[in-house]
């Protein structure tokens, strides 16, 4: 039976990047090694670091000015190397989701911290719409998808100071103005790669303006000044991320993967809104394109777990939704094709029938 992978995170992959990565597990760039073992000094790693970063630039059209970094750790981690770096007096903070409510409390650490808006009052089903960012703040820190509640950040925020975004999930899903973002964070593993890499975007010019003093590998300007290659990074992963923006670029781009993510979401949403047994969980004109939530309609809350059930035996795989919020979850990342999704409606559909 075809398994459809809707995982949050770990993600799925294209299956270019599956492949190349196995050969190059077996033989990389024709050294005789592994990717495995091979150094992360040799020539033929440090072409691809440079390679991912070229990709990063072209996919993305970051303009000059900017340094792309490939490092571990996680987002989590960079929840507080961007107040380490940036926050000096007053940092600002939307606060939309579970991992914005993070960031937010470890910001706290160094400094100020001034929450323009939260949507927790409606259990963050919404984007907050009406507020100010304060012009005095060193940055305005936003989570542009939320990934357990379902909501996306579609369009690029003017800002008065500089904006600083976790991509985590929706990163490449669709073209974005880097020119408008001092700094942007991602993990790899929802849309760019497989977990343990994380890539930073960052206006060089922001940097090393704060006073306190920085430890060597929490510090931007130590993987700048060192190609990310200061110590040893996740080689397998920045390589896998290499092969993941190789597939963006040649089936055309960023242009292209929107054009596919939005139908991906139109269909399921399209389905949620129909069938009567199934009902969203977001205000529609903050639904994201990555994480379509939704639950059983009132009157059939007692077929959760047969619905599950009854998803699997289709072949549906990742569709739970988060233990904090229950319900189901479909996430739709980049390499997620259209017939997956057709598939989820399928059986939706074919429940529906039966009840």
């Amino acid at each position: 039976m075809k398994k459809h992978n809707f995982n949050p995170g770990p993600a799925i992959l294209p299956e270019y990047a599956i492949n190349e990565t196995i050969a190059a597990m077996k033989d990389f760039a024709g050294t005789g090694l592994s990717i495995l073992e091979v150094s992360h000094r040799s020539k033929e790693f440090e072409a691809v670091v440079n390679e991912t970063v070229a990709l990063f630039k072209e996919v993305m059209n970051i303009p000059e000015g900017y340094a792309v970094i490939l490092v571990g750790g996680g987002a989590s981690t960079q929840f507080f190397h961007v107040p380490y770096n940036l926050l000096e007096k007053k940092a600002a903070y939307l606060v939309t989701g579970e991992w914005a409510t993070r960031a937010y409390k470890e910001a706290k650490l160094f400094g100020e911290v001034e929450v323009v808006a939260s949507s927790e009052d409606k259990k963050f089903t919404y984007i907050p719409k009406d507020y100010t960012i304060p012009a005095d703040a060193d940055y305005f820190h936003i989570t542009t998808n939320n990934t357990i509640f379902g909501t996306e950040i579609l369009h690029d925020i003017d800002s008065p100071v500089p904006l600083v975004a976790d991509m985590s999930s929706d990163i490449c899903s669709r073209p974005v103005d880097v020119s408008k973002y001092g700094l942007i964070y991602a993990g790899a593993q929802k849309n760019i790669g497989a977990a343990g890499l994380t890539v930073v975007i960052v206006k060089e010019s922001l940097l090393g303006k704060v006073s306190r003093p920085l430890p060597t590998m929490v510090d931007y300007r130590t993987h700048i000044k060192n190609n990310s290659l200061f110590n040893t990074p996740p080689v397998l992963n920045v390589f896998v991320t290499m092969m993941t923006l190789r597939w963006i670029k040649e089936i055309g781009g960023l242009t292209e993967i929107e054009k596919r993510n939005k139908a991906k979401a139109e269909l399921i949403y399209n389905e949620i809104d129909r069938n009567k047994c199934f009902v969203g969980t977001v205000v529609k004109e903050d639904r994201s394109r990555m994480n379509a939530c939704f639950v059983m309609a009132p009157g059939y809350e007692q077929y959760e777990e047969e619905f599950a059930k009854f998803a699997a035996s289709r072949g549906m795989v990742g569709i739970k939704g988060h233990r904090s919020v229950g319900g189901f979850r479909a996430s739709m990342y980049n390499a997620l094709p259209l017939e997956s999704v057709q598939a989820l409606v399928d059986c939706m559909q074919e429940f529906e029938a039966s009840h």
